[in-house]
């Protein structure tokens, strides 16, 4: 005879079982999904350093590769969260199986939680083998704050974690899914201060910046990494620990109400 499954308030065998589901979407195809985003990563750094080398001085002691090199890597790890939990609802929806993530009993939270921890390990794996690459090229890469960098990468990477989830649950197909992508994602990432100090920014943009999330995360990242900061790292943490909050909270409530994914 056999026994059926207990399930409390809490169904932690779904939890997991959800969660290693999102993993081994992207763990299968490593080349895609964190070698792609590597290279990519490395393009960038290599054109930089052919194109302007060590001609530049960020500021004393740090060099523009220095400078860059955190910023990239944070970049890349943003940008593969966020993919990781919209792709897949979006997915899931345009091949007719997102039932199999709604008809489980699974609450809201432990579906959130399942979906936004996959995402935050696929932008974490990408922000580490970047970084691990960039040793084995002499590049310098060591935290000088490792708890704060450990801090930084994971509180953005779950916040674009969480925009993916509420972007993938809005999109019915991959051309709605590719308009936040190229018009919202990409244009808060590349204006964030990657490439450069945002004081370098003409007015207004410069106090434009400050209301962008995207900036505190590099920014709080690349303090970390180099000891470099435009803005307080304590006021950027406290600025993306607000935000997280708030976006959970939407996330959540449009799991519980089922919105585009049970009509």
């Amino acid at each position: 005879m056999i026994r059926p499954i207990a399930i409390g308030h809490v169904n932690r065998i779904g939890f997991f079982t959800l969660y290693h589901r999102e993993v081994m979407r992207f763990v299968k195809i490593l080349g895609q999904t964190v070698g792609a985003p590597v290279v990519t990563t490395w393009l960038f750094l290599t054109v930089f350093a052919v194109a302007i080398g060590s001609r530049v001085q960020i500021s004393d002691g740090i060099g523009l590769i220095a400078f860059l090199a955190p910023g990239l890597v944070m970049m890349a790890a943003l940008q593969n969260a966020f993919a990781n939990t919209s792709s897949s609802l979006v997915i899931g929806k345009v091949q007719g199986n997102i039932v199999d993530l709604v008809m489980p009993p699974l609450g809201a939270y432990e579906v959130f939680f399942a979906m936004v921890a996959a995402g935050i390990t696929r932008g974490i794996m990408v922000a580490v083998t970047a970084m691990l690459t960039m040793l084995f090229f002499d590049v310098n890469i060591i935290p000088v704050h490792p708890l704060a960098a450990a801090a930084f990468l994971l509180l953005s990477t779950g916040i674009m974690a969480v925009i993916g989830l509420i972007t993938g649950i809005w999109a019915d197909k991959f051309d709605s899914l590719a308009t936040i992508t190229n018009f919202v994602i990409q244009p808060l990432v590349f204006l964030s201060g990657t490439f450069y100090t945002i004081d370098r920014l003409p007015e207004p943009f410069d106090l434009l910046a400050h209301y962008n999330p995207v900036f505190y995360m590099i920014d709080g990242f690349r303090y970390a990494m180099t000891g470099l900061a435009s803005t307080s790292p304590l006021s950027g943490g406290l600025i993306l620990s607000v935000t997280m909050l708030m976006l959970s909270m939407v996330g959540i409530t449009l799991l519980k109400t089922g919105y585009k994914l049970k009509t």
